[in-house]
């Protein structure tokens, strides 16, 4: 079974809105593509290469958030003519009640009057923004609800969100040195059928700096993994709970090669301990 396959690890899209639970559905390659830093440029020809090397590779998601500077705006722009072939994921992040309101207009109005998931950044008020977006849903301004946050100690209010039952997907940090989500989160994810993005598969870039040489990264060919970047994102999507992984890239060869893991073999435990390994060394 390959990684992006229909079964097991691929997110769905049901009228452009995505969701596990659904039964009717349309695939998609489960590598997307994070904007935070990257996307916060004045340079909106590269954005707009990146985006387009993207979409050329099969990569149809795109995260992004009101906190990352101009990234909601540079990837607007990006997709204009081609917003149908993408789905959107953003986010509301403010305690205020009425700015988030302002926040969600705003991000409609990027990507042309509708967003695919509207997600909580980092719970902050959470049980009123749950209210909020919900409703925009039920206008059919939002396809679905979810909920993200990167530190451990917050996690038991992801956790509470998710047992509400009007969660649809949860956005939490997983590769080989941030695992603290196989303990609770990923498990609960799987019993209530939540879809699972990955953010963070580099470690913001941390897995990056020193990577292993070619002839450690070999016996991971028969799997189809060439590079230590696709290596990072199978180890993460070979989880059985996890959706879809989100890396960010300022570099359009760079997205071309992240969306190629999307095609690698699900791995064996020996082959992800083996990245483990060579992550944590």
């Amino acid at each position: 079974m390959t990684i992006g396959s229909t079964t097991g690890h691929t997110l769905v899209v049901i009228n452009r809105a995505l969701s596990p639970r659904h039964a009717e559905s349309a695939h998609v390659p489960v590598v997307g593509m994070g904007t935070s830093q990257t996307f916060d440029t004045d340079d909106a020809g590269l954005v707009r290469d990146v985006v387009g090397c993207a979409l050329a590779a099969g990569t149809t998601l795109f995260d992004s958030s009101p906190m990352y500077g101009k990234a909601e705006v540079r990837l607007g722009e990006a997709l204009q003519g081609r917003r149908d072939g993408a789905i959107v994921v953003t986010k509301v992040w403010t305690p205020d009640h009425d700015g988030a309101e302002r926040q969600m207009d705003a991000s409609a109005a990027f990507y042309g009057g509708r967003v695919e998931l509207m997600q909580i950044h980092n719970m902050v008020e959470w049980p009123t923004r749950l209210e909020q977006i919900e409703a925009r849903r039920d206008r059919g301004e939002i396809g679905l609800v979810g909920a993200t946050h990167w530190k451990a100690v917050e996690f038991p209010a992801l956790e509470a969100s998710m047992r509400t039952g009007r969660v649809d997907t949860i956005q939490i940090p997983y590769n080989p040195i941030e695992r603290e989500v196989e303990e609770r989160i990923l498990p609960l994810a799987a019993e209530l059928g939540l879809g699972v993005l990955i953010m963070r598969p580099f470690a913001k870039s941390g897995l990056m700096g020193n990577p292993p040489a070619d002839a450690e990264l070999a016996p991971l060919a028969a799997f189809g993994i060439h590079t230590w970047a696709q290596a990072l994102l199978a180890w993460g999507l070979s989880h059985p709970a996890t959706t879809v992984s989100i890396p960010a890239t300022s570099k359009p060869d760079r997205a071309t090669e992240n969306a190629a893991a999307g095609a690698a073999q699900v791995l064996d435990d020996e082959h992800r301990d083996l990245i483990a390994r060579l992550a944590t060394r």
